[in-house]
């Protein structure tokens, strides 16, 4: 076996550990149920010459997954991001000389631990995974290499690109194994750089031989594009058709679904996207780069910020305006040489405080440099037609935002970290509603509407409506999370089956619902990788989903039958609608209860500026 491919952790390897599908759910918005997500280890994977390859980088084998898959772990689709390499874009992986038994994982890219880490004995804030961490997972109906290489089997191709808000996440715990076999599609896998390591833009970084996509700060970003560009030259020995390529993901995925789809370097790479639960929010390259008391203003923890910080971590300047006098007398190569010359550990360390749910952590991400994404607004690029015209899917879950209320709203009882009984279910719900809202303005009507104004490509739009979960003692599941965010990704992938966790999230009564819920999913997302167009599903037997332009704002509820089952709707949201609705709501009892819910906005998502926030209805939440 090649030893690149070893995935050796700062901690202990996640490999070979079977993950239950439920950590999909958990890992997506970094949560992790602890009842659900344990489990014995499987038998390691077995090698199964029926999955023998030879691709112009070298031979390769895989195995067959329980559910019938041709599986390939971690191939190496680029060198890795090291030493001189590290915030550079990705260059072409190098050729391997022994056949590659692809059955493990690669590891994970950096990250905090969160709260999954305690599985693998570490603490929310160690630091988790590898800078070598370029490599990509492959599922695949089984067929022949004979049949692959006379062209026979050629199927549309899906790469998923993982949650986790651009700084925690992997690809290890989604297993495309069903969604392969039951659409005829083949399903990539990604991991990419993250948080400081995948987005980071400063000068001192460049050097003569710098193409613009090194100086871009958009490494992550440029890594699935280098993910795509393997799929380009290889994926037809998997049996793929490089023609026909879709890319889906969500959360942080869904937003760099978006990127892609904006991105010039993606054109003729990509033929469809699927953002679920995604958003257009990027930052520009001064915020990237500049101090916070610049003009104008830096991101808290931009690249010059990080600089200075790290001078007065390791004791080389006495405080930041002695780092600010010491990085000046330093010249660009001695910047740079310090910069790549300190530890994953030493760079997630300034973090620390900013690190929140599951692990994540506020840095700049996504930056409009020109070059990798336009320098306007994702929307404005969409409406300008600045794009890759190629269908569109967005979509939103019905209640985004309970997930993260369950686990940091003053109206949830705790103890510890596990959520006990409302305090206030009113507010709960109202604090959800408005900022899901929000959610569906960013990740699904605005782009919906810019593409749809520049006529290019059609668009088609969903809310994910679910919530038929059970009870895990006494805390109600379907009123805590209900539709939450991440809820849909076990319908996505057809995991429903959580071992001891199944009881409380697909409960007797509503799994049978829930499966078929899958299927239809499942169906639909197939059908819009062959054609483009969801239309009835694979099967043509479903609901027709029509685009968001046949009917302004037009789109499909997915619901299991109990509820309506999946249906057509209408409903088109923007920022000042959502905010004309917050300000009539007579379900506010007070003032201050309207005020909590536009900090919320301020706070989660930056719908709001503090400025909007404090000058709202003649400065009534001023005060707060």
């Amino acid at each position: 076996m090649n030893s690149r491919n070893r995935p050796l952790l700062i901690g202990p390897s996640t490999s070979s550990r079977r993950v239950s599908p439920l950590r999909g759910i958990c890992g997506a918005a970094l949560i992790v149920v602890q009842l659900a997500c344990g489990s014995e280890d499987p038998a390691p994977p077995v090698v199964d010459e029926a999955t023998a390859r030879e691709i112009t980088l070298g031979k390769l084998v895989g195995f067959e997954s329980d559910a019938g898959a041709h599986v390939w772990r971690g191939i190496p689709f680029a060198e890795p991001p090291v030493g001189d390499l590290r915030w550079r874009a990705p260059r072409p992986s190098m050729p391997w000389t022994d056949r590659l038994e692809a059955l493990e994982f690669g590891s994970p890219c950096i990250q905090f631990a969160g709260p999954g880490g305690r599985q693998e004995g570490l603490d929310e804030m160690d630091t988790r995974g590898r800078e070598d961490c370029l490599y990509l997972n492959v599922f695949a109906p089984p067929v022949m290499p004979e049949q692959v290489l006379a062209g026979d089997s050629h199927f549309p191709v899906m790469l998923w690109i993982h949650g986790g808000g651009n700084t925690v996440g992997d690809a290890l715990i989604y297993d495309a194994s069903r969604l392969a076999i039951g659409q005829s599609v083949v399903v990539v896998t990604v991991h990419y750089r993250l948080g400081v390591m995948g987005w980071f833009a400063h000068d001192a970084l460049s050097s003569e031989d710098s193409t613009l996509e090194d100086r871009s700060g958009n490494y992550g970003t440029l890594d699935v594009i280098a993910a795509l560009r393997w799929v380009q030259q290889h994926i037809s020995e998997f049996g793929g058709d490089p023609n026909r390529v879709t890319v889906f993901g969500e959360s942080a995925g869904g937003s760099n679904t978006m990127a892609i789809l904006a991105s010039p370097l993606a054109a003729g790479l990509v033929h469809r996207t699927i953002s679920q639960s995604g958003s257009g929010q990027t930052v520009t390259m001064s915020e990237a780069k500049n101090p916070v008391d610049a003009t104008p203003k830096g991101h808290a923890r931009s690249s010059t910020e990080v600089l200075w910080a790290l001078l007065v971590a390791d004791g080389s300047a006495p405080n930041r305006q002695g780092a600010r006098e010491r990085a000046t007398d330093m010249t660009p190569e001695q910047i740079a040489h310090y910069l790549r010359g300190k530890s994953p550990t030493e760079l997630l360390s300034l973090f620390t405080e900013s690190g929140g749910l599951g692990g994540m952590c506020d840095s700049p991400k996504l930056i409009r440099d020109g070059t990798v994404l336009p320098g306007s607004e994702l929307i404005e690029a969409f409406a300008e037609g600045n794009y890759n015209a190629v269908p569109s899917l967005f979509g939103t879950n019905r209640d985004e935002t309970k997930l993260f209320q369950a686990f940091g709203s003053e109206h949830v009882a705790r103890m510890g970290a596990m959520p006990l009984w409302f305090k206030n279910e009113r507010m709960y719900d109202l604090a959800a509603e408005y900022g899901t809202k929000m959610w569906k303005v960013r990740g699904v009507d605005d782009p919906s509407a810019a593409i749809t104004a520049a006529g290019r490509a059609p668009v088609f739009a969903y809310r994910f409506d679910w919530d038929e979960e059970g009870k895990l003692l006494w805390v109600d599941l379907s009123r805590l999370l209900g539709a939450a965010h991440a809820v849909e990704i076990p319908f996505v992938f057809g995991g429903l089956s959580l071992g001891p966790a199944t009881d409380y999230v697909f409960p007797e009564a509503s799994l049978p619902g829930a499966r078929l819920l899958s299927d239809q999913v499942m169906s639909y997302w197939g059908e819009f990788a062959y054609h483009g167009d969801p239309g009835r599903g694979r099967s043509g037997e479903q609901p027709e989903w029509k685009s968001w332009g046949t009917n302004e704002g037009s789109f499909l509820v997915f619901d299991s039958e109990a509820d309506g089952g999946v249906r057509s709707s209408n409903e088109v949201l923007t920022r000042s609608k959502v905010l004309s609705q917050i300000r009539r709501d007579d379900r506010f009892e007070i003032d201050a209860e309207r005020c909590e819910v536009y900090a919320n906005l301020v706070q989660f998502g930056q719908h709001l500026t503090q400025e909007e926030y404090e000058s709202i209805d003649g400065g009534i939440c001023k005060a707060g």
